[in-house]
């Protein structure tokens, strides 16, 4: 049982850090101490530790030793890379799942897209990511596919930190739209329409931070 809780620590650690480095309060170039984010978040230096660890492997924060923890400058390569990658793995989710989706996982996407349109009409960012990543988050659910899934959290992180500065609500609206043609391609069954429209949603953000991008 104490191993069980000591990842849970390291988890709640992990996704912290990580979420206030998405949501730029920890903003790029800050340096990162172990011993006040232990303190700020009421844990153990150990699993804040873990947790900076991780985040230098995913691209999230850079350590020199003996000088300097901190958060990595925002890259649109990077996230230009990251999206490819997750674009990907949603697209598989999609191929895999059309067609066995349960009536509960469909009014869950209709939901959420109903939460997503409400976070853009009022400009919310963070509630309409959120949204967003439920509604897709319902597919990569029903893939049962852990590889996928853990590819995918394991990159958007990057994704989201340039996208939340480059949120425009006139695609936000689009996105609905598409949402919308998305749900109801996967309550017709049809696969290859749900897939392609998945590409297209997830190939938008291959373009962030590209002037000439769409």
């Amino acid at each position: 049982m104490e191993r069980v809780h000591r990842r849970l620590l390291r988890e709640t650690a992990y996704e912290a850090i990580r979420d206030a480095v998405v949501r730029g309060e920890l903003a790029p170039g800050a340096a990162v101490n172990s011993a006040e984010l232990a303190d700020r978040l009421g844990l153990s230096r150990a699993p804040v530790r873990d947790a900076l660890s991780r985040l230098a492997d995913e691209g999230l924060v850079e350590t020199k030793p003996q000088s300097y923890t901190r958060v990595t400058q925002v890259a649109p390569h990077e996230a230009r890379d990251a999206a490819a990658v997750v674009r990907a793995m949603h697209e598989l989710a999609a191929a895999a799942t059309v067609g066995s989706l349960s009536p509960g996982d469909l009014a869950d996407m209709r939901a959420a897209n109903q939460r997503f349109e409400a976070a853009t009409r009022t400009g919310d960012i963070d509630a309409a990511l959120a949204a967003d990543d439920e509604l897709h988050g319902v597919l990569v659910r029903a893939s049962g596919n852990r590889a996928l899934a853990a590819t995918i959290e394991r990159y958007t992180p990057l994704i989201r930190r340039l996208e939340r500065r480059q949120f425009a609500q006139h695609h936000a609206r689009r996105s609905v739209e598409r949402h919308d043609d998305l749900i109801a391609a996967c309550a017709a069954g049809d696969a290859a329409t749900a897939t392609e429209l998945t590409g297209l949603i997830w190939r938008s953000l291959e373009h962030l931070g590209d002037d000439h991008g769409d």
